[in-house]
């Protein structure tokens, strides 16, 4: 490891955070002192008209001796031409590259920011094209942050939420997305309330029950895809270390600690998992617990033979679901003319970027 490696980055500090580590190294920082450092360094947009209050020639100082201020760099950009999703890939300074999403909400001039946890992941679900890059290495909290601020400074209007939804695992990376998530969610970070921060798990089992001991006011959800147990493993892969009726049970933990609704994600895959098999096992693992299902459309373009549901399959579908007495949403899959996977943009360099980067 670089020493500079161990230098932390400014941008994955609180101002808690900033003032105990500076206080570590002899260095009286008021908290409200780091908070201006902070807000000047992440919560500010460069066009921004807000007062930038002064800070202390020794404060800032002290901040250049014991913190470093690296941010990714943007090397590409794709909008889609037909709903307007911009896709960044970004590049760490170890020449990782990762991706990040910038996607319109249905409130005009509002947008909330896709995030990556990992480069790569682990996971190797067969619908992903992310799962065929494999995993170089986990982010840390501040290359999160980093690509949040790359994008939400671009935006031609407000950033308003954030979802971990990008390449990787989030719960693989548990520590650094719930830090990353915290900064994101500070007044001096990315300002993004906390119930407008989502985390997505495909169903690590331990995280879930961790997250919900904690008790993170971040939105959570979980990736099923499918409730036919080995329909699930052929998919998912990771089903076979957590069978369904443990992550069930971990949902169920999460919706009762929190009073409200768990969110359920579902890949829809034409001719595949949309049939009253589907329905039926749902509603055993999971019918005492209130949920909401979100439908997403699998990516069409794509070399594994999975093809997306035609709209009469799904609208039947959706009737089938009724039985549970759920809401079910169809969330739009954005960005469909132009590498609207994760992954795809960076899977077209990622072969020799990345593997400078593993650790």
């Amino acid at each position: 490891m670089n020493v500079v490696d161990k230098v932390p980055n400014l941008l994955g500090f609180t101002p808690e955070q900033l003032t105990d580590h500076l206080t570590a190294r002899g260095v009286d920082v008021p908290l409200d002192e780091a908070r201006r450092v902070l807000a000047h360094a992440i919560s500010l947009r460069p066009d921004s008209t807000e007062r930038r209050r002064p800070v202390r020639a020794s404060v800032l100082k002290a901040v250049a001796d014991h913190t470093r201020l690296e941010r990714l760099e943007v090397v590409e950009r794709v909008t889609d031409p037909v709903d307007n999703f911009c896709k960044y890939l970004l590049r760490s300074p170890d020449g990782a590259l990762t991706e990040a999403v910038r996607i319109p909400l249905h409130k005009e001039g509002c947008f909330t920011v896709c995030l990556s946890s990992q480069v790569g992941c682990a996971m190797g679900c067969a619908f992903c094209a992310t799962g065929r890059l494999g995993l170089t290495r986990n982010l840390q909290a501040w290359e999160m942050v980093s690509a949040f601020k790359a994008v939400r400074d671009e935006a031609p209007g407000r950033v308003t939420g954030a979802v971990f939804m990008g390449q990787g695992e989030p719960f693989h990376n548990y520590d650094e997305v719930i830090q990353a998530a915290r900064v994101l969610s500070n007044p001096c970070g990315g300002r993004i309330r906390m119930e407008n921060i989502t985390i997505s798990t495909v169903g690590l089992v331990p995280q879930i029950r961790r997250y919900t001991r904690e008790g993170h006011r971040f939105r959570l959800i979980v990736s099923l895809t499918s409730a036919v147990a080995e329909r699930r493993r052929t998919l998912l892969p990771v089903a076979g270390r957590f069978p369904l009726t443990e992550v069930a049970d971990a949902i169920r933990e999460y919706a009762l600690s929190r009073g409200e609704r768990a969110t359920v994600a579902w890949v829809v895959m034409g001719g595949l998992n949309t049939g009253d098999d589907e329905v039926a096992e749902l509603k055993r693992l999971l019918s005492d617990v209130p949920l909401r299902i979100n439908l997403i459309d699998v990516n069409e373009s794509r070399p594994d033979g999975f093809v997306r549901a035609s709209d009469e399959e799904l609208s039947a579908f959706r009737d089938r679901l009724q039985v549970l007495g759920v809401p079910v949403v169809r969330r739009y899959s954005g960005g469909r003319e132009r590498h609207a996977a994760c992954g795809m943009l960076a899977a077209t360099r990622f072969g020799e970027a990345n593997s400078t980067a593993r650790t």
